[in-house]
């Protein structure tokens, strides 16, 4: 996905940085805001894996990182639970301004807290995801229990949260505790999906069940069995992405794309930063390609080699089908079997190249149906005819150009 890092101004002037992740093709049907947890930062491995999803259907992903955290300016000891949905409030802004107003937005753990107390002061949303997150702001408490004795005899104490020290200063506590769902959630007039894992030993599962039966209809809850709160196992946020996009696309707005024609045979690849995962789109259609792991992939979708053979096989069992119609011949089910392998260009009786390797595409078919002999041999016939086919065997000509940013 084409990532572009952004910056906009919070409520005090303050710089927040932030990345705005965009469809491969750039057609940008929608667009989304992702608050990620609390002292986390927009490069969240789940983050990215969400926001990939999201923008494969065409829903443009907008990660910041809230003030005082991760390149965002500001002092993260004099933020609190308000200033985070001032700084909701700030994306939205930019967004609406820049590009079109959001209408989901997504939050993990504490952030799923500041999207809920955000969304209905942001007119434009219509849908509310959240992850892992905490029924009331006040639950976080919890992360620095060790410090609260200090905090209240000083003023402030520096705590260790996953890890790393932050300084928490009694405004921050006394901010959670005057903040509440309790009020918000039955009138937040918002379609609603919760996340949560029954494992999750951060935020219990009872904080789910606490925002779900406070809300109202439209609300679904989605049980991640197994994973942790930060979504480690890549399968878990792939899995959170894949039911997010699905739930989003029936309760926002996408702007549609014009069937592809015949003719049209536009597709946009995109390899970003992270290994050779890659991005494609098609019209309505997207996909990942990958490489497998033993060769530095992440194995997230087939090879490029597998989407050649993949041309090859459809385009074969589309073209017997259209045969086999106009002789009204009784072809129930054609099943194309596809593997790609090198050998020695000696070993090739039929080949004209005679050194080095050469490229061996092996397609063996089933054909089912009440069909002759003869129709058999005449539908082996026509798999050689199909259009990928010619072309794999005719002289082919790449044009390669730089296209202006």
């Amino acid at each position: 996905m084409p990532s572009k890092k952004v910056e906009f101004t919070n409520s005090q002037g303050e710089l927040l940085s932030a990345i705005l992740e965009t469809p491969v093709d750039r057609i940008i049907k929608n667009y989304a805001i992702f608050a990620h947890c609390f002292t986390c930062s927009k490069n969240l491995t789940a983050v990215r894996n969400i926001s990939r999803t999201l923008t494969n259907k065409g829903i443009a992903v907008l990660s910041f990182d809230f003030t005082g955290l991760g390149d965002s300016e500001g002092e993260f000891a004099e933020t609190n639970f308000s200033s985070n949905i001032s700084d909701l409030q700030s994306a939205y802004d930019y967004l609406a301004a820049n590009h079109a107003p959001p209408e989901l937005l997504v939050g993990h753990s504490l952030g799923g807290t500041a999207v809920l107390a955000a969304a209905p002061g942001l007119s434009g949303i219509k849908a509310v995801a959240t992850i892992g997150s905490p029924a009331d702001p006040p639950h976080v408490k919890h992360l620095f229990t060790e410090g609260l004795d200090q905090i209240e005899n000083t003023g402030y104490a520096t705590v260790s949260i996953g890890g790393r020290p932050f300084t928490i200063k009694k405004q921050f506590i006394s901010d959670l505790e005057e903040n509440s769902l309790e009020k918000v959630l039955p009138s937040l007039n918002k379609s609603l999906l919760i996340f949560h894992s029954p494992q999750d030993s951060i935020v219990s599962i009872e904080n789910a069940t606490k925002i779900y039966t406070a809300s109202k209809h439209p609300k679904s809850f989605i049980s991640l069995d197994g994973a942790d709160h930060l979504l480690s196992n890549r399968e878990d946020s792939t899995y959170v992405a894949e039911v997010l996009a699905g739930w989003a696309s029936r309760y926002i707005t996408l702007n549609e794309q014009p069937e592809q024609t015949a003719s049209g045979n536009q597709v946009s690849v995109t390899t970003g930063p992270e290994g050779y995962t890659t991005e494609v789109i098609t019209g309505r259609h997207s996909f990942v390609a990958d490489e497998p792991k033993s060769v530095g992939g992440k194995d997230l979708g087939p090879t490029p080699y597998d989407y050649l053979l993949t041309s090859l096989g459809a385009c074969t069992s589309m073209t017997l089908r259209m045969y086999a119609d106009r002789k009204q011949w009784d072809l129930q089910e054609v099943t194309v079997h596809l593997d790609h392998n090198k050998i020695h260009a000696q070993d090739c009786a039929d080949c004209e190249t005679k050194e080095g390797k050469i490229d061996v595409l092996s397609r063996e078919l089933e054909i089912k149906g009440d069909l002759s002999e003869e129709q058999v041999n005449r539908l082996m016939e026509i798999a050689d005819r199909c259009p990928v086919h010619r072309t794999l065997h005719s002289e082919i000509q790449v044009e390669t150009s730089l296209r202006e940013k």
